[in-house]
């Protein structure tokens, strides 16, 4: 089996598409996935599965909490390697304050002329990295202060995406372990 984390986007946020992490345990294990781990409320599950498809591992998750919670949710899958590599390529890995530094993990990479427009931006007090499969973001000014959304991401390098803190990486990673 191999180690799997599925990070859910736009859940329990502002009292909107709640679900118990509990609950969510319980449905992912109930479906076959095994030693079913969650850490904190807003959707990050580190399980083990005998499927190694990302896309069915996607698909069969996202129709699992509609069907049992209701709710359509975007839900990436990655493999514990790949949060790995992503920390280990991090441009901002130097900076001081880790607070300030975000990952938004894509689903799909985005195409070189959106990530050419989007390269010609400027925010003031943040900084960016983009690749293939993460746009690193270094909100000096704070993420809740910061333009650089991953609303803002997804629309201009058309892709789906979920952002998760320096912290919650690095737990998921250890989790994984």
């Amino acid at each position: 089996m191999e180690i799997y984390i599925a990070l859910l986007r736009g859940i329990n946020v502002s009292g909107k598409k709640l679900i118990k992490m509990a609950d969510l345990r319980s449905s992912l294990e109930k479906k076959g996935f095994a030693a079913v781990q969650t850490y904190i409320q807003s959707g990050n599950i580190v399980f083990k599965t005998e499927n190694k498809k990302i896309a069915e591992l996607e698909k069969g998750i996202k129709k699992l909490i509609f069907e049992d919670f209701g709710f359509d949710v975007p839900v990436l899958v990655k493999r514990a390697e790949d949060l790995k590599s992503i920390l280990r390529h991090n441009p901002f890995s130097n900076e001081e304050n880790t607070k300030q530094l975000f990952f938004v993990l894509l689903r799909q990479p985005p195409a070189k002329i959106l990530v050419d427009e989007f390269n010609a931006l400027k925010f003031e007090g943040e900084d960016f990295h983009i690749t293939d499969t993460c746009v690193y973001l270094n909100c000096k000014i704070g993420y809740a202060k910061a333009k650089l959304s991953n609303n803002l991401i997804e629309k201009k390098l058309k892709v789906e995406a979920t952002a998760r803190n320096l912290r919650t990486m690095r737990k998921l990673i250890e989790m994984a372990s």
